[in-house]
């Protein structure tokens, strides 16, 4: 692993060289070889970790203390080959699976979409098939970008092929623009439950919360987050921004309604900084990133 290189750590946890006797590590995934549209993401671990410095280690809502339940630090970034985009991934797979030898559960800074197939090999090297809540304004199942295998567009159709139990598997906010009509009915096929933007609009989403939790079950779990899942009004810092997406309250309701599954690892993935002079968009992803730690398991809650 390569270190942070002086800039903050993720919400002020240790900044450790390797995953060894973690609970749950923050790791981060420069890399945006992968992308369509425009390209920074490559930049998102940074300015993520950069807006978490506000954060505090209790969550007010749900009453989680991760830090008071589990050892938890920050083993900086994954050094990618900024060069080769199939190098990249074989070295973010070596990275994950050391990580996921010490029983340590990662939660990544991304990076574009792309980072998820390399994440995934290394799950199943860990855990089998695994389930997967996947939410993004995008399917990422196109068998091909450009004539190239893997890109942040192909990442779920790459894991389709050995790496996912496909009936567990929901993919929320999807919408858009598409190549052709039956773009998302291919993941249908596949026994995904797709949930379109389009269902979510002026509701709450704890109610499919309740049936996504009954979908998983007891199996192991990983939880992808695309900012692009959610409107560009709140998150426009990213590559391929969509509008009419998820509120932020939904999002909230989304991550916090996966508590009680067995997370083995998640993401935050596809911000993009430049796009955001703000910093919006790092700030979400920074909070996204507390919320799906303190959805963990063995994660207490204060009375």
């Amino acid at each position: 692993m390569q270190r942070c290189g002086g800039i903050a750590t993720m919400m002020r946890p240790p900044q450790v060289a390797s995953a060894v006797g973690l609970d749950v590590c923050f790791v981060g995934v420069p890399f945006d070889l992968g992308t369509s549209n425009r390209t920074g993401a490559r930049f998102g671990p940074r300015q993520v970790r950069s807006e978490s410095v506000l954060l505090r280690p209790y969550n007010m809502a749900t009453r989680a203390a991760p830090f008071d339940s589990l050892r938890v630090a920050d083993i900086g970034d994954v050094a990618i080959n900024p060069y080769n985009l199939l190098d990249s991934i074989d070295r973010i797979e070596r990275a994950y699976r050391e990580i996921v030898s010490h029983g340590c559960k990662p939660i990544t800074l991304g990076g574009d979409h792309t980072i998820a197939l390399p994440i995934l090999r290394a799950m199943h090297a860990r855990h089998g098939k695994v389930g997967l809540i996947h939410v993004d304004a995008h399917a990422d199942v196109n068998d091909t970008m450009f004539g190239e295998k893997i890109a942040h567009g192909t990442p779920f159709r790459r894991a389709v092929e050995g790496l996912l139990d496909c009936e567990r598997v929901v993919q929320i906010g999807l919408r858009g623009t598409g190549y052709k009509a039956s773009d998302f009915d291919w993941c249908r096929e596949q026994g995904f439950r797709v949930v379109q933007t389009e269902e979510c609009w002026n509701k709450s989403l704890a109610p499919l919360m309740d049936e996504v939790r009954a979908q998983m079950g007891d199996g192991p779990v990983y939880f992808t987050f695309d900012i692009d899942g959610i409107d560009p009004a709140f998150a426009p810092g990213t590559g391929t921004p969509e509008i009419a997406g998820l509120t932020v309250p939904q999002a909230l309701e989304i991550v916090r309604g996966a508590w009680g599954l067995n997370i083995v690892g998640a993401d935050v993935v596809e911000v993009a900084p430049p796009y955001d002079p703000f910093g919006t968009t790092a700030l979400l992803g920074a909070n996204l990133a507390f919320e799906l730690l303190c959805v963990l398991p063995g994660v207490q809650r204060r009375a």
